[in-house]
């Protein structure tokens, strides 16, 4: 029934996740033009430069804000790692006997310590 219910959620976040590709892409372009439009901004040594480099940073501001409900789609990645990883994670359930022979290893680092 894990499983399932982990299938089932993993199918919904992939859903999410390609739904919001796009948006997700236009982020990450904005966010990388806006970081080379600072360093621009900061070597600038004009007042008209500035001027420029300022314009042109908030003209890629409003499209970075555009996308900002891309952050659902960064979620919905996030939740595809965290189901892929309790996916392929097996717990273990340790063996309760009373045969020592079984728990050899155990009783043996018992006595080690």
């Amino acid at each position: 029934m894990k499983k399932f219910l982990l299938f089932t959620a993993g199918l919904i976040a992939l859903a999410v996740a390609l739904a919001h590709l796009g948006p997700m892409i236009l982020l990450g372009v904005s966010v990388w033009l806006l970081y080379i439009v600072f360093k621009k901004f900061t070597r600038s040594d004009s007042t008209a430069g500035k001027i420029g480099w300022l314009i042109l940073g908030l003209i890629i501001l409003s499209v970075a804000m555009s996308n900002i409900y891309a952050v659902i789609g960064l979620a919905a990645l996030y939740a595809i790692y965290w189901i892929f990883k309790n996916w392929t994670s097996q717990e273990e359930t340790p063996v309760k006997t009373d045969d020592p022979f079984v728990n050899f290893e155990k009783q043996w680092a018992e006595l080690n310590k």
